[in-house]
């Protein structure tokens, strides 16, 4: 047992050790975590926090793994994971998420309370601190558009509360993009629709089954592969390209949507990694566009 596992288990912290992430991730790829914290409350999260500064422990915040690729060796030191951090409450027009409660969970908060402005959200398999993180948006919608104040652990695991405003929101980026802070909480601002819970249901509903349509929730992967470049389309230039069912290893471009990429077969990072590659190489040779891959990569590959 390393020191950090040692103080981690002194703390009453659950974990988990040598534990693949292959489990943890919505692409079903990664190889095994050293050490996976499972923190039950914010003070245990600044708990574990502390412990690896105080140790030089290296860390990584897990969400759900919906928008992650991690490498086939797997991540060293500790991976917190937030997902015992799920409760949802309302009060009145407000919805306040821990980190680790669901976009559906939320959604289903605002549907039962009759709360209109999270049917975008509906279906984004991820939770609401990794949505706050890449200001996840869909069909028309982003979270900054309801999104009022997040609670947050900086790098030196001081808590704040920034309101949106100061939050610099944009398109799949936020002030939390590239450090590493530590996302609580978020409060979403909704309006009462008139119409009442079946409303809202019938539009979220109608927007899932629009996704169920287009794009391939039967098949493990992380979401959109790409970010729309300016003035384009990913899923439109890789299908342009000819490049629908393309495939290295495991790892193959969708049939259905071009814009992801898909575990077909125990496909490795690597596999996913060097598809990534070639389809960028392709679309750039035939249409000039350069495409910036969404999906965040971390552990090791080689």
């Amino acid at each position: 047992m390393t020191t950090i596992q040692a103080t981690i288990a002194q703390l009453g912290i659950p974990y988990l050790e040598n534990e693949p992430m292959s489990r943890h991730t919505t692409f079903r790829i990664g190889g095994p975590a050293e050490v996976i914290a499972l923190p039950r409350t914010p003070g245990e999260v600044k708990a574990v926090l502390d412990a690896c500064r105080r140790e030089k422990a290296r860390y990584f915040v897990l969400g759900k793994g919906s928008n992650l690729l991690v490498g086939d060796r797997g991540i060293p030191g500790v991976t917190i994971a937030m997902e015992n951090l799920s409760a949802v409450t309302v009060e009145g027009e407000t919805v306040t998420a821990q980190a680790g409660a669901s976009l559906m969970a939320v959604c289903a908060a605002a549907r039962s309370a009759g709360l209109t402005g999270l049917e975008f959200a509906y279906g984004i398999p991820g939770q609401a601190g990794g949505g706050v993180y890449m200001n996840a948006g869909a069909y028309g919608g982003e979270l900054k558009d309801v999104l009022e104040s997040v609670e947050f652990l900086d790098e030196d695991g001081k808590e704040h509360t920034f309101t949106v405003q100061q939050l610099e929101l944009g398109y799949r980026h936020s002030y939390f993009t590239g450090k590493r802070c530590v996302i609580l909480s978020a409060r979403f601002r909704l309006q009462r629709d008139p119409d009442g819970p079946e409303a809202v249901k019938a539009r979220m509903e109608e927007i899932y089954d629009r996704r169920k349509e287009k794009q391939p929730l039967e098949w493990p992967s992380a979401g959109s592969t790409f970010k729309r470049p300016e003035g384009a389309y990913a899923a439109a230039l890789i299908d342009q390209c000819g490049l629908k069912g393309f495939r290295v290893g495991g790892a193959q471009v969708s049939e259905k949507h071009a814009g992801f990429v898909i575990n077909v077969r125990e496909a490795t990072c690597a596999d996913v990694l060097d598809l990534i590659q070639e389809v960028r190489r392709i679309v750039k040779e035939k249409t000039g566009y350069t495409l910036e891959p969404e999906v965040r990569v971390t552990g090791g590959n080689t």
